[in-house]
């Protein structure tokens, strides 16, 4: 497994939280050493300077939306201080926090974007499972991206925010977590929503993003290896494996099923991902 496409997965799925290379490196599989340098001929970024890159940038999107407080930007981003996230943020933008808020313009600034994982498809593919799913309701945390062009790269990010956030959701039923893509349209925009099955939403706040799961016929995948090769996984499916099947995909929402089993902190553990296809 590919070094630096684990460590991308982590970054992203940790970014507003302290990260160092002791920390990444672990969880990469590999040495400190090894790490940086697989890192940057993958990237051409070091670890360290990616980290601030994608942290800075996330802050300059939210002082543009109007974010009021500052300091709470800076600690975000792993700044002890309102003046250091300014020093950094000015070397990093050639400008003032204070001066983005104020022009609510992004346009001059260049701003570094999740690196997209790797999602060329793969030699071989474990046969899917058929299984016919219930009927069931989702809440979470929804964001909308674009197919291709390195869409879906900040969900890592998303799911983060929604460990952040899940414990406030009511009525939560079982200990599973779904990763549901719907809504697409033809410009290759979808949602992708983090969330957990509830029971009902009369109670679900309303920042909280909602999704009803019809019941369906599925095709059950498993990606067993590390998260950071998901994308590897789906397109294969969608490319190789569906097209060669002769099977009618169903306009429903699909979507990714994660157990006990997965670990949240190492991407480790594998998921499921579920298809849905007519009968």
């Amino acid at each position: 497994m590919n070094p630096a496409q684990k460590a991308l997965w982590y970054i992203e799925s940790h970014l507003r939280s302290p990260l160092t290379l002791d920390e990444i490196a672990p969880i990469a599989g590999v040495s400190r050493f090894h790490l940086v340098r697989a890192f940057a001929e993958a990237t051409g970024f070091s670890v360290m300077r990616y980290v601030r890159a994608r942290r800075l940038s996330e802050a300059a999107r939210e002082l543009a939306a109007g974010a009021p407080d500052i300091l709470t930007l800076a600690l975000d981003a792993d700044y002890g201080s309102h003046e250091a996230f300014t020093r950094a943020f000015r070397d990093h933008f050639g400008v003032t926090p204070e001066m983005v808020r104020a022009t609510t313009c992004l346009n001059t600034l260049k701003l570094q974007e999740p690196i997209t994982m790797i999602s060329t498809a793969l030699d071989h593919i474990d046969p899917p499972r058929t299984a016919t799913g219930k009927a069931f309701l989702v809440a979470g945390i929804s964001e909308r991206y674009k197919l291709g062009n390195g869409g879906g790269a900040g969900i890592p990010n998303q799911w983060h925010d929604f460990h952040q956030q899940s414990a406030n959701i009511p009525r939560q039923l079982g200990k599973l977590a779904y990763g549901v893509c719907c809504n697409g349209d033809d410009a290759g925009n979808f949602d992708y929503v983090a969330g957990v099955e509830v029971a009902d939403f009369s109670e679900l706040p309303r920042e909280f993003a909602r999704v009803r799961i019809p019941a369906q016929k599925y095709l059950v995948f498993t990606h067993k290896d590390h998260i950071s090769s998901i994308r590897r996984t789906v397109n294969t499916i969608w490319n190789r494996w569906l097209p060669q099947s002769g099977m009618t995909i169903a306009d429903a929402p699909n979507f990714e099923r994660y157990d006990e089993s997965f670990d949240a902190l190492t991407g480790n553990g594998g998921l499921q991902i579920w298809v849905p296809v007519k009968e």
